[in-house]
């Protein structure tokens, strides 16, 4: 029985309005204060164009892949204070699962990488959906 593997790319933001959840499968994501950001962050101590995430192919022959934080726009024009990952003022970084990502005071991201392993021919468990019965709703009525 063949195995597959699908990866997911998640990425939850925590920023003034509270917590968002952002799946990624774009090749491009702008990430700042703009409205007109893919990933808006509402915070004042963030730039209008504070980061980039990039999806790029795996090395190997897997075609999947994976992102890379920039900081500042796709131009190449820095954010004014940078971006923390996992506590380290970094320019760029690829992201691996539980990378923490910090923007400015109270406004950070996760990332997550959702491995989904599934046998080919396995069946749906949805096909096998049992219902519980409370024994106390099925009392028999005596005439």
């Amino acid at each position: 029985m063949a195995v597959q593997t699908s990866e997911s790319h998640l990425l939850i933001i925590e920023d003034d309005q509270g917590r968002k959840e952002f799946t990624l499968d774009h090749p491009v994501y702008s990430i700042g204060r703009d409205r007109n950001c893919d990933i808006r962050l509402i915070s004042q101590f963030v730039s209008r164009r504070h980061a980039t995430l990039v999806r790029l192919p795996r090395d190997d022959s897997s075609h999947r892949y994976y992102y890379r934080i920039v900081d500042g726009d796709a131009k190449g024009k820095p954010s004014s204070n940078g971006i923390m990952v996992n506590g380290r003022k970094m320019l760029g970084h690829d992201l691996k699962n539980q990378d923490e990502i910090v923007f400015g005071p109270q406004v950070r991201a996760i990332y997550y990488l959702l491995r989904d392993t599934m046998r080919v021919g396995q069946t749906d468990s949805s096909e096998y959906d049992i219902t519980l019965i409370n024994p106390g709703m099925t009392e028999d009525i005596e005439d």
